[in-house]
């Protein structure tokens, strides 16, 4: 599908200044790289110090965390991270940690083991691992068979995940159980988001291929292809589904939905998997290019008070009634519309992308900390009685274009993700110094202790409470995204042609299948 480059830019109608390619690649800012690199090993030590094994680390009251499988989360998140920056002291710790851990079970009877999350988090950092170690980094790693150890130990994850697909649609239960016997967590309502559903596919194929069992990607095609090809009550404008799935028979319970939150990885994907073998997903980019015209057609929204800025709205009914409304995971959109139109040669969904990269970092340029909060609206029109901001927020929101809902930072990379992607696909190093004003930003309400904490309040300057997590994927995508914005160009990179690694919704790069 062919789509017309002047009816899309006539569709995105905000007033925007474009940026354009420079003649030159992007070039590095050593320095800067060498500043990310450096707040990673800081990081990374204090984690390691203090809380390695755990899940993560509380920067403030210097305690380790168990929240996410309980088999050390930050040690997967920041793997890739380690290897990508030439770290080969970090890289060689956790490599000989890995083989250690028993994927079979948790360490606690009755936790949760989140489908989506767990094959994200650590399915993708053992794949990503062995795609790098065996590839372009494999001098980093000191041991060879710890680096045949990540592929032996993500079959083994995937074999313990598996029967999670073992369902009458074969969409898969979201949560489950592994101790003291696989079974499912509770599922009251028999649903599964549409992240959960559609956040599976990339790394459950990857898997297959690495390991020749067809097995792993055939369970993650079965649910992909109800997201595909949709029934039930599921779409309000053409390729926007809904959010929510039955897993008994894999139909769409309502038609809300969007880019952000329960929502997002489905749309990052649809593209993704078509970079990754355009051959075999070429209908998932037929319906990524469908939801990205009707983003632009239906979604595209701009607060009356600021035109110039464009925010993704969400459907909230099945007749296309949108809420103006929109979160800090939404604001991957703008990467995802760049690499769509680096893949596709079509610079309309790169100019859209550009617009909304822009717009969403004009969030973080605005707040008192200079962070975007978690959730944010804003009007198009004129207020009404329930669409207005708060009386003390009227202020800031007649200047800025938005009003926060959740004040909430708890080190999210996602405007840093669209920068990294508007940076690279053009040279220009105004996203660049935008990267690194959120960096600054950051660094400064966030830093404490030699790591880094979740702030509870972006509107006063300095974050206000701390929420005590140093998150593990602040290792794994918010510092690599700023770290690879100023680093050599190298094999991972963003290519103008898309390149032969395409990073996962974790920032973990897989290595695309060969043609």
């Amino acid at each position: 599908m062919k789509t017309s480059s002047a009816l899309l830019l006539g569709l995105a109608t905000a007033p925007v200044a474009l940026a354009k390619r420079s003649d030159s690649a992007p070039v590095a800012n050593h320095e800067r790289a060498g500043q990310i690199r450096a707040a990673f090993q800081s990081a990374w030590g204090k984690y390691s110090a203090n809380a390695f094994g755990h899940d993560t680390w509380g920067p403030v009251s210097n305690t380790a965390q168990d929240n996410n499988d309980q088999w050390g989360v930050t040690a997967f998140d920041a793997l890739s991270t380690a290897i990508i920056m030439n770290d080969e002291d970090i890289v060689n710790q956790i490599l000989d940690y890995i083989p250690s851990i028993n994927f079979t079970t948790t360490p606690r009877k009755f936790d949760g083991v989140n489908l989506v999350e767990t094959t994200g988090r650590y399915l993708g950092a053992l794949l990503s691992s062995y795609d790098l170690l065996k590839g372009p980094y494999s001098r980093l790693a000191h041991n060879a068979s710890n680096v045949d150890a990540l592929l032996k130990q993500a079959e083994t994850l995937g074999s313990s995940l598996a029967f999670a697909f073992q369902t009458a649609s074969g969409v898969p239960q979201p949560n489950l159980m592994l101790n003291p016997t696989p079974q499912y967590g509770n599922n009251r309502f028999g649903v599964i988001n549409l992240n959960e559903a559609g956040g599976l596919i990339l790394e459950w194929t990857r898997l297959a291929d690495l390991t020749g069992n067809k097995t792993y990607a055939d369970l993650a095609a079965a649910c992909e292809k109800h997201l595909l090809y949709p029934e039930g009550v599921y779409q309000a404008y053409p390729g926007m589904v809904g959010n929510q799935l039955s897993v008994g028979d894999g139909h769409f319970q309502r038609p809300y939905g969007g880019w952000g939150v329960n929502s997002d990885v489905y749309y990052e994907y649809l593209i993704k998997m078509y970079m990754y073998d355009p051959a075999t997903f070429a209908y998932n980019k037929e319906r990524w290019v469908a939801a990205a015209n009707s983003t632009i057609t239906h979604l595209a929204s701009h607060p009356k008070v600021r035109p110039d800025l464009t925010f993704l709205a969400g459907v909230i009914a099945g007749g296309g009634q949108v809420s103006e409304t929109s979160d800090h995971l939404a604001a991957f959109a703008g990467g995802s519309f760049i690499l769509g139109g680096l893949l596709l040669k079509e610079q309309a969904y790169v100019d859209f992308g550009l617009q909304l990269a822009e717009s969403y970092f004009q969030v973080y340029n605005q707040t008192a900390s200079g962070i975007a909060p978690e959730h944010w609206n804003w009007v198009a029109g004129d207020f009404t009685q329930y669409d207005r901001p708060p009386p003390e927020q009227e202020a800031f929101y007649n200047r800025t274009g938005f009003w926060d809902t959740d004040s909430h930072y708890p080190l999210r990379p996602e405007v840093i993700e669209s920068l990294y992607y508007a940076y690279r696909a053009t040279g220009d190093v105004k996203y660049q110094d935008h990267a690194w004003q959120a960096w600054e930003s950051i660094n400064k309400a966030c830093g404490i202790n030699g790591g880094f904490s979740g702030i509870k309040n972006v509107s006063v300057a300095d974050g206000g409470d701390k929420d005590d997590i140093q998150q593990g994927f602040f290792l794994g995508e918010t510092l690599k995204y700023l770290y690879l914005i100023n680093a050599d160009d190298q094999d991972v990179q963003l290519k103008q042609d898309g390149g032969d690694y395409v990073l996962n919704t974790k920032a973990h790069p897989l290595k695309i299948r060969e043609q």
